[in-house]
């Protein structure tokens, strides 16, 4: 299992979300607490760096970008973003 740890700004972003994909982010944490790698490579050219990113919501609407960091077993949470 992974701790998730998000950053000033992703926090400051969720607090943004609509209230109801509030429950479709918190599916998106248990994702990342037990499989952070299901996410796609943030940079496609470089699929085994530790920068992913994985789409949420209706349609994909929502982005969660997050940086794994294997050795610690952590996922820092870097940005969130949602155009539905």
């Amino acid at each position: 299992m992974y701790s998730v740890v998000h950053d000033d700004a992703a926090l400051q972003q969720i607090a943004a979300l609509p209230a109801e994909v509030l429950p479709v982010y918190a599916e998106v944490i248990g994702v990342l607490e037990l499989a952070p790698a299901n996410g796609r490579p943030y940079n496609e050219d470089y699929p085994d760096r530790p920068m992913r990113e994985l789409l949420f919501g209706q349609h994909g609407a929502g982005t969660v970008t997050y940086l794994v960091l294997e050795q610690q077993r952590m996922v820092h949470v870097l940005l969130v973003q949602w155009v539905g």
